[in-house]
């Protein structure tokens, strides 16, 4: 019989899996492989929310293979092209099949591991549209090999024709002779945030079914609503893979609506991030606009940063934001985008710290849309108003009126009614005595000045 390997990734699911798919049709056997590669850049991997989510997907994505007379084969070294060749040689394997990958490492890995195969005789698949929507590369601007502006991107990336959605194996044969290390167990994994969600591709599934029943509907008008937590909290499953962004973008525009006309928008940006990261894997840590930023460094920057950190930066709904990454491992996107501009144009400070205190924490933390995302509020990436600067006072009254998403993550504040949560330095002095609550790290236009000054636009 002969015999294919399927290297999962970032793609740990059995619907709508082109690489699976593929080798069950030219083979008659599959070794569904995953490898723990103790080789990857710790930035983009190996932090505790991200493993106790992928324990949970590993453990769901085996359990549904045995459903079907299969399992999941895990290895783990140093070099993961070390593991896949060997299991191949172990299990006679003919070809390998995987997904595509977007950063530099990842498409690094890829040619060393078609380059080693192809040494044995043997041959590398490389299966687009199974981590993104669209393949970066598939739609380029003329006279570049990306585009660097949304909007455009939006327009060429809706017109293109989706593929098919393929449906989950009934069976899959592995060979018996073919070993493997047990499982990861997520209650291992120490310093895991205590609200973290639960991953998988059956959690992924559900959680769809149910956005797609009634949340979708009214994602335009309330995706903001920091209270409302109106969003699909998709996002860790599509970094994992255990939910297809093709079959997502088929099902929201089944039902059609702007609410899932927003959605979709969104998919579309993290596949416009994903092909900028691809074309340019240098701005995982490099400007991809430099601005000349001097930003601040020293004792008091140093500071004001672990306040940002700790949530205690004196500014309500920023604290609240980073409060509810620590107990999560996720935050709303709109406390995303304060708390990176609170960051980088209030307290002046590089965005790269901002960045990896994030992928420490963030289970759905990837670099292309986690360091893009950095650059657009810093304003060293893509943005077409890259001075723009996010006042979080006014954010906070537009976005949580009712004080609510406050209330919650800040409790000292619990009592306070809005307006005046989102501003407890106005109180009078004896009555905010009675909050345990910090000082602001910085008077909003002092750090505006600072950040003008900075970036030499004074």
């Amino acid at each position: 019989m002969n015999v294919a390997v399927v290297l999962y990734t970032s793609d740990l699911r059995l619907h709508d899996h082109p690489p699976l798919r593929a080798a069950m049709s030219s083979c008659d056997q599959v070794v569904p492989l995953f490898v723990r590669d103790r080789g990857a850049p710790v930035a983009s991997f190996a932090a505790p929310n991200r493993l106790a989510f992928l324990a949970d997907a590993l453990a769901d994505l085996d359990s549904a293979l045995r459903d079907r007379g299969g399992r999941l084969v895990v290895r783990s070294g140093a070099d993961a092209v070390a593991e896949v060749c060997a299991l191949v040689r172990e299990c006679d394997a003919d070809e390998v099949h995987m997904a595509a990958g977007v950063s530099g490492y990842a498409r690094a890995r890829e040619e060393r591991l078609r380059a080693a195969l192809e040494s044995e005789g043997r041959r590398l698949y490389v299966h687009d549209t199974v981590v993104t929507v669209v393949a970066p590369g598939a739609v380029l601007p003329a006279g570049s090999d990306h585009f660097a502006v949304f909007t455009p991107y939006l327009h060429r990336w809706a017109d293109l024709p989706l593929r098919a959605v393929w449906s989950a194996p009934r069976s899959v044969r592995v060979p018996d002779r073919v070993g493997s290390e047990p499982l990861p167990d997520r209650t291992a994994v120490a310093g895991v945030s205590p609200g973290l969600a639960r991953g998988g591709e059956s959690e992924a599934r559900r959680l769809l079914t149910g956005w797609l029943r009634s949340g979708i509907a009214g994602y335009e008008e309330a995706h903001d609503d920091l209270a409302g937590d109106a969003t699909s909290r998709l996002s860790p499953h599509l970094h994992f893979g255990t939910l297809s962004p093709v079959e997502a973008v088929h099902r929201s525009r089944a039902l059609g609506g702007p609410g899932a006309a927003a959605f979709v928008r969104q998919l579309c940006w993290r596949d416009f991030h994903h092909q900028v990261l691809a074309a340019r894997p240098a701005v995982a840590t490099a400007d991809y606009r430099a601005r000349q930023d001097r930003w601040r460094t020293g004792p008091a920057a140093e500071e004001e940063t672990r306040a940002w950190k700790d949530g205690r930066t004196g500014y309500p709904v920023v604290d609240a934001a980073m409060r509810q990454l620590r107990h999560e491992g996720w935050m709303h996107n709109r406390g995303r985008l304060l708390a990176a501009s609170f960051l980088t144009k209030t307290l002046y400070v590089d965005w790269r710290t901002g960045a990896r205190h994030f992928l420490d924490l963030l289970v759905d933390g990837d670099l292309a849309n986690n360091q893009l995302n950095w650059q657009w509020v810093a304003g060293t990436g893509t943005d077409t108003r890259p001075n723009r600067v996010l006042n979080p006072v006014r954010q906070g009254l537009k976005y949580d009126p009712d004080g609510a998403y406050v209330h919650r993550w800040v409790p000292e504040l619990a009592d306070l009614p809005a307006p005046r949560v989102h501003e407890p330095w106005r109180l009078p002095a004896p009555e905010r005595a009675r909050y345990d609550y910090p000082e602001p790290v910085a008077g909003l236009a002092d750090g505006l000045d600072r950040f003008r000054r900075g970036r030499g636009l004074e």
